[in-house]
């Protein structure tokens, strides 16, 4: 399992980053950082190891909306979302903060 998230990272929240709390995961949060529409890093805390680890390696570099375009709406299991899913969440947060920070 991936580790809690401490007071030790850096989880700002400004226009770049954006700490979410998961929702009907097992996953409990998930941290992103972005330089402007483009991923840098995430990080999942909680949930199937070796998955949220792909997940993270393949979403480095991509757009944020190409994610949200192909993960958006995955589910897992008889759950109504997942992992992927809630990344999408996460990366619409850091979008809306973004907008308010930009305007």
């Amino acid at each position: 399992m991936n580790s809690e998230p401490t007071n030790d990272r850096p989880s700002v929240e400004n226009a770049n980053s954006v700490l979410y709390t998961c929702q009907g995961t097992c996953s409990k949060a998930i941290e992103v950082e972005a330089e402007g529409d483009t991923i840098k890093r995430v990080q999942f805390y909680g949930g199937c190891n070796g998955n949220t680890k792909g997940i993270q390696q393949l979403v480095k570099g991509m757009k944020i909306d190409d994610v949200i375009g192909r993960l958006e709406g995955t589910t897992c299991g008889t759950r109504p979302t997942s992992c992927p899913d809630q990344l999408c969440h996460a990366l619409r947060q850091l979008k809306a903060q973004q907008a308010i920070l930009k305007s």
